[in-house]
């Protein structure tokens, strides 16, 4: 519910709306069906500078969940919105980071506790009725992979490899990116796991990573905010990927911000970060070979 101050004279009063802040090329694609899922949502997508003019280009994308709260604090948890569009520009354009796609997919409000659990496990272990969630993981995973990616695939000029394909999010959106990149690394190679609800079901996804047969083929960002209740957890997720073959400051990023709680803010201030770690600017020589692969189309 909006909560912003009342504005005008003594015998009318109007109530002040959410600015709107998208920033830059965004397509919005209302009330996205899903047969999987049997429901719809917003789904957003932001367009890197340029992508009107390199016809022939192609982009990797970024597949984030809780579409929205990343770009429009009109739409955004508490109008505090992550900024991603605004971040996303200034680092295109500085070349800090190499052009993206980003796709927002916005949560379904209730169905979110189950759409992002893994397991059906205990919602609210404090509560007098121990309620479970559903744990439709793997059916939000199938909704993703064979929905929404030949969709966007489809419309947009993407990179469709996985080793061009990204999926984040925060809370148990970050648990969410974390299992199915355990589940789907043919499909999803760069993670952004903020926050991650690594309590979840007595730390499965920590038992997920320590059950591993191998190393996946995965560029983590993992991070926490000291001011989360139970942010510790994040290092124990952090040790059993460290245990399993990943490499801190190469393959693995794990950060712990002093004072950072969690919320849509703390999120925000680390977006930067994690587009410099997942995608950085192509060397010279990769560069040069995009573009001669590009006239060649």
């Amino acid at each position: 519910m909006d909560k912003s101050p009342f504005f005008g004279n003594s015998s009318r009063f109007t109530k002040r709306m959410p600015r709107h802040t998208l920033t830059g090329n965004i397509h919005r694609h209302r009330q996205f069906p899903s047969l999987t899922l049997g429901n719809r949502r917003d789904i957003l997508v932001y367009l890197p500078p340029g992508y009107r003019h390199f016809l022939r280009r192609r982009y990797p994308v970024l597949y984030l969940q809780d579409g929205q709260n990343l770009f429009d604090a009109a739409t955004a948890f508490a109008g505090v919105e992550w900024g991603v569009d605004e971040t996303a520009q200034r680092l295109i354009r500085r070349r800090l980071i190499e052009p993206i796609i980003i796709v927002a997919i916005a949560n379904t409000g209730p169905d979110r506790i189950h759409e992002y659990a893994p397991t059906r496990g205990i919602i609210d272990s404090k509560a007098k009725r121990k309620k479970r969630s559903r744990g439709l993981a793997r059916k939000y995973g199938k909704f993703l992979i064979e929905e929404v990616k030949p969709f966007i695939d489809s419309k947009y000029r993407t990179k469709p490899e996985a080793e061009f394909t990204g999926l984040g999010g925060s809370s148990l959106g970050g648990l969410l990116v974390m299992t199915l990149g355990l589940w789907f690394p043919n499909i999803f190679s760069r993670l952004a796991v903020m926050s991650p609800s690594v309590w979840w079901d007595n730390e499965v996804i920590v038992r997920g990573v320590l059950g591993l047969d191998k190393k996946l083929p995965l560029k983590i960002w993992l991070d926490t905010g000291t001011a989360e209740p139970g942010w510790e957890r994040a290092r124990n997720l952090c040790a059993a990927l460290v245990e399993r073959g990943w490499n801190l400051h190469d393959d693995l990023e794990y950060h712990e911000i002093e004072g950072a709680d969690h919320s849509e803010a703390a999120w925000s201030a680390r977006v930067d970060p994690m587009l410099r770690f997942l995608y950085p600017p192509p060397t010279p020589k990769a560069a040069t070979q995009s573009l001669v692969l590009a006239n060649a189309v």
